[in-house]
């Protein structure tokens, strides 16, 4: 029996397999988007929404490590470990934690501003294909702080921000309740970022994406591709419990979950996830005009078209395990510390963020396979890189090179 051959198959139906689709079919391919879940169901969807060309400043910090002791044992943190889990992921952890030395951070700060400086190039032109722009809202973002010693502690990534070109306005409390007078948590300071954009229905936007991908010839298989073996013409993909597929070239870009697509060269990379959560109010919506984040407990509070959602926090802790209620409960009672009268919220999810130890994503040819392309590890930001990881991935199937340095992204410094 003949396989169905295609020029590109991209595994993985976000954001950032759905923008690379789009991006590999305008450069001429015949391009298949592969998935055992629909489009736009998985990580995803539960974001928070939040376009943010200004997110350079990475997890990675020397602040983090002074401040793991209470993140780690208080109460009211927003992070969370599986200690049983951690003990198994060690070396992971003492990764991350060396990227949190100042040189390294801002190298990664250098790295990831580079990228961001892009984004709106691989953005723009794909919801304006799509038609998507009334999903899209430019209201900017506030990031508020409601003391001062978390303001303080948040100097050196303004500090960041403002040496690589990052549009970072700091104001005070009167301007930032004039501006969205529904919050009542204490307020000490806000970082308001112009250019923040967010999403009213991340799932809608996806789903636009890839009616239009569909629209102008492109093809989507609902299958859970379970590994690739590269060949010297092809590339053979292996599906459970579905016929094989062929393709001239295969993009890995599942998120948490691209470790699994065995012979990809992306198992052997220290991909890990951030577990993230969110919770919705419907009906709530109207009660901010832009995202609002609350620096000190971890999460963005994001207008949608459905309600409000609030959505974040850190949770180690793996792919497997369940959803943690006690996470759900965090956030519960920070939504009633930032808005009165709120009910409870009707909605609860948990999703999994790509994340690697230096908090730079992998966007690269595999070191298994020139045929094979790797484009995961976008950990908190993958809505705002999608577009422009997309159109790197087209430049790189194409062998073009792209119009800036991405040899950060290299999945070989992994292997140096």
């Amino acid at each position: 029996m003949t396989k169905e051959n295609f020029d590109v198959a991209v595994v993985g139906a976000g954001m950032v397999g759905v923008c690379s689709a789009m991006w590999l079919q305008r450069s001429g391919k015949r391009v298949v988007i592969l998935d055992k879940n629909a489009p736009g169901t998985g990580t995803s969807y539960g974001n928070a929404g939040t376009y943010a060309p200004f997110g350079c400043v990475p997890l990675n910090s020397p602040q983090l490590v002074k401040s793991l002791p209470k993140l780690l044992f208080s109460k009211s943190s927003p992070l969370s470990v599986d200690w049983a889990y951690a003990a198994t992921h060690l070396p992971w952890m003492l990764a991350f934690l060396k990227n949190c030395a100042p040189e390294k951070v801002e190298h990664i700060t250098a790295a990831l501003a580079n990228i961001l400086a892009h984004v709106d190039a691989g953005f723009d032109p794909l919801i304006d294909a799509a038609g998507a722009r009334d999903l899209v809202v430019a209201n900017g973002a506030i990031y508020a702080f409601s003391t001062k010693a978390a303001y303080e502690k948040a100097l050196p990534g303004i500090a960041a921000r403002e040496r690589h070109g990052v549009a970072v306005k700091v104001l005070d409390e009167g301007p930032i309740r004039e501006m969205e007078p529904a919050l009542r948590m204490p307020i000490h300071k806000a970082m308001y970022f112009s250019e923040a954009r967010h999403v009213l229905d991340p799932k809608g936007l996806i789903e636009r994406l890839v009616k239009q991908f569909l629209s102008d010839g492109g093809s989507w298989r609902q299958r859970e591709v379970s590994g690739v073996t590269p060949l010297e013409d092809i590339v053979e993909i292996h599906c459970q419990g579905a016929d094989d597929l062929e393709a001239g070239q295969v993009v890995v870009a599942a998120g948490a979950h691209s470790k699994s697509i065995r012979g990809s060269g992306a198992e052997t990379l220290p991909l890990d996830c951030e577990r993230g959560y969110h919770i919705v109010f419907r009906g709530e919506q109207d009660r901010l005009s832009r995202v609002v984040g609350w620096q000190e407990h971890g999460f963005n509070a994001t207008p949608m078209g459905a309600g409000l959602r609030l959505a974040g926090t850190v949770e180690l802790a793996g792919l497997k395990k369940p959803l943690n209620p006690q996470r759900i409960d965090y956030l519960t009672d920070k939504a009633h510390q930032m808005f009165s009268g709120l009910g409870e919220p009707e909605e609860e999810w948990l999703g999994h963020r790509p994340t690697l130890p230096d908090s730079l994503p992998v966007i690269s040819r595999s070191a298994r396979s020139d045929r094979v392309l790797l484009a995961f590890g976008h950990h908190h930001i993958g809505l705002t890189l999608g577009g422009i990881t997309g159109r790197i991935i087209a430049d790189l199937a194409e062998g073009r090179v792209p119009n800036f340095d991405i040899s950060a992204y290299a999945a070989e410094r992994f292997q140096r």
